[in-house]
């Protein structure tokens, strides 16, 4: 999980890493743009891939999508040219966009915890925007004052400024972890050998590929805006997290 191909994934072992330099490996207006190294997080797991810039030669390329094939191919604007295979690259990510999804997808796996600890629910579903997000249950009724409840558990976890962090563990120590799948469907697939795993200590611990910030307290305050019923036995919980 630390390579695609050839690009190496900083991001996963450093989700605060903003810039760096890095080598383009292949360019092509269909494909994109494929670097020996980066820390766009090319999207997944409902976290949406990072925007950005690519500076060479005086000329700067915006970078608005990530395409997932045999490689990760950032995807200019169309606006913007192209630099091409072997040019050395200043990349830098947009900070105020991949801060907010990091909160964000925190703030996700906290809600899940949550949830799983007090009411026993797993995951069947979910999404993310910058500060917005929801989350799918497989909950078979709401409980009297679930909202409010959840929406006050989840700003005690904030409060309590538990530490999160990421590690790395193989397949057999991963599933040794009791309920490490939060979700109802076991979406890792069989072949991965190396299971990247995000801890909210004492909380929540899950597989995990997406990027986090480093404690409870940095995702901020969490706002439940609205629980709605998706048919039997599945409730959709939104959440806001303030600016």
């Amino acid at each position: 999980m630390s390579e695609v191909e050839r690009t190496s994934r900083l991001e996963l072992n450093d989700s605060h890493l903003r810039a760096w330099e890095a080598v383009v490996l292949a360019s092509d207006p269909d494909l994109g743009v494929v670097l020996d190294r980066s820390a766009f997080y090319p999207g997944g797991g409902g976290q949406p891939p990072d925007h950005g810039v690519l500076l060479w030669g005086g000329v700067q390329t915006r970078i608005v999508d990530v395409r997932k094939g045999d490689d990760f191919a950032l995807v200019p604007h169309d606006d913007d040219p192209l630099p091409p295979a072997g040019t050395v690259v200043a990349c830098t990510i947009e900070d105020e966009r991949r801060t907010a999804l990091m909160r964000t997808h925190s703030g996700l796996h906290l809600l899940s915890g949550v949830v799983f600890r007090d009411f026993g629910a797993l995951v069947t579903g979910g999404n993310m925007e910058p500060l917005e997000a929801r989350l799918d249950f497989n909950l078979e009724s709401v409980p009297e004052g679930f909202k409010d409840s959840i929406e006050a558990a989840c700003n005690v976890e904030v409060v309590a400024n538990r530490a999160i962090e990421a590690y790395e563990l193989s397949r057999d120590e991963a599933f040794a972890i009791p309920d490490i799948i939060r979700t109802a469907t076991n979406l890792l697939p069989p072949t991965i050998e190396i299971v990247r795993i995000v801890d909210i200590k004492g909380l929540d611990v899950q597989a995990d590929g997406g990027t986090h910030v480093a404690s409870t307290q940095q995702i901020g305050a969490i706002r439940v805006v609205k629980v709605e019923n998706k048919g039997k036995g599945f409730r959709r919980v939104r959440i806001a997290l303030e600016p």
